[in-house]
């Protein structure tokens, strides 16, 4: 017993001894590393090439991308297809390539710096056979379904989701300082709808040849919780499926276990993520980098909430938005909606005339504060 409170006392103070601060110094030059990610559509479909560095944490993250930099995708039969910088650090191919040439991705950096692509030949990934929802305790799951094949083996899902954001309370009334009173809302002032948009972060694998007759059958793509706000009214979800040769499911494999455990795609050692990209001038200077280039493959499915109820959406941070009952009478209309952050949002009737408004505030009624108000070119309404 003697020996075995020795060891608890030991262990004690190694537990706390372990809780000193350990702040090492890491000079700023070994963290900045050049990030190029991208799958390249071979068939005209507009895709996305990203470059950036990896910064030290105490630096803004808006310094990463890497912007200006000349991007060109070239043919072996001597073809060269620009890229076009449309964002800071993105770069956008959309054009439609031969798929029996091989192509290395040329980019040259502001500094002067070259890097280049291994040749890559393009992929014809296999269609989506089926992509769906089921309801269950938890939520909702989508998923796809996929039959690899002799050239297709290992597949890469990304997606992109787009909702509906309705505001707690909803309001067709607007203060108008030209006139000094409070009117209708047109539709380009409407703020009762909204549409969010997301790209997911995470990394989504699997290898055909696992299963038998190389059929993925229902690979979860996406979960939602019961309650997310992504299905207060309408959702969509964009998912593109896109065949991947062996070397990059070793680099991806790498950088979800990396990003899943440890918290961070930039916590281990450059050296050992790897990737098909190098300095042309010194290929000892480390790249963290992947290029892929294929045919990409997209279903996309809209849940509606009719389908998944009972849903019970509810943000606690909009649980204080009410309508106030005190009206507001015309003689305050200037003083009350003036600067805007309070709204017209009831009528006050007397007959047939309204006589007075009730307020609220407006984070509690303009979506715009949260989602655009432009609906997007791809949405199809029920």
């Amino acid at each position: 017993m003697r020996r075995v409170a020795w060891i608890f006392l030991l262990g004690f103070g190694l537990f706390w001894a372990c809780r000193t601060p350990f702040d090492p110094e890491i000079p700023s030059s070994d963290t900045m590393i050049l990030v190029v990610e991208g799958y390249l559509d071979s068939e005209g479909t507009k895709s996305e090439l990203k470059l950036s560095w990896t910064v030290p944490l105490d630096v803004d993250p808006d310094l990463a991308p890497e912007r200006g930099a000349i991007v060109i995708l070239s043919s072996s039969t001597g073809e060269r297809y620009p890229l076009v910088e449309s964002n800071p650090g993105t770069y956008v191919f959309q054009h439609n390539v031969p798929e029996q040439n091989t192509y290395v991705l040329e980019i040259l950096l502001r500094n002067g710096d070259r890097y280049q692509s291994k040749p890559m030949r393009p992929i014809l990934t296999p269609d989506i056979l089926d992509a769906g929802f089921v309801r269950d305790s938890e939520g909702v799951e989508v998923y796809v379904t996929t039959q690899g094949d002799q050239n297709a083996d290992d597949f890469l899902w990304t997606y992109e989701e787009t909702w509906i954001y309705r505001p707690r309370i909803r309001t067709t009334y607007i203060y108008d300082a030209s006139i000094g009173t409070v009117r209708d809302r047109t539709e380009a002032e409407q703020i009762a709808l909204c549409f969010k948009s997301e790209s997911n972060p995470d990394i989504l694998l699997e290898t055909s040849s696992r299963f038998q007759e190389q059929v993925v059958f229902r690979k979860t793509i996406a979960e939602i919780p019961t309650g997310d706000e992504r299905i207060m009214e309408r959702y969509s979800i964009l998912i593109s499926q896109k065949a991947i040769e062996e070397e990059s499911v070793k680099f991806w494999e790498i950088l979800k276990k990396n990003t899943e455990d440890i918290g961070s795609i930039f916590s281990p050692l450059p050296s050992l993520i790897g990737g098909n990209i190098q300095n042309m001038d010194n290929p000892n200077i480390p790249v963290i980098g992947q290029v892929s280039m294929g045919v990409v493959k997209q279903k996309r499915i809209y849940i509606n909430l009719s389908e998944v109820s009972p849903w019970n959406y509810l943000d606690p941070a909009f649980n204080d938005c009410v309508v106030d009952q005190e009206p507001v009478i015309s003689a305050s209309y200037k003083s009350k909606f003036g600067d805007g952050s309070i709204l017209p949002a009831r009528e006050l009737m007397q007959g047939t005339t309204i006589v007075a408004y009730y307020p609220t505030p407006r984070r509690c009624a303009d979506c715009t504060l949260y989602a655009s108000r432009v609906k997007p070119d791809f949405w199809k309404d029920e």
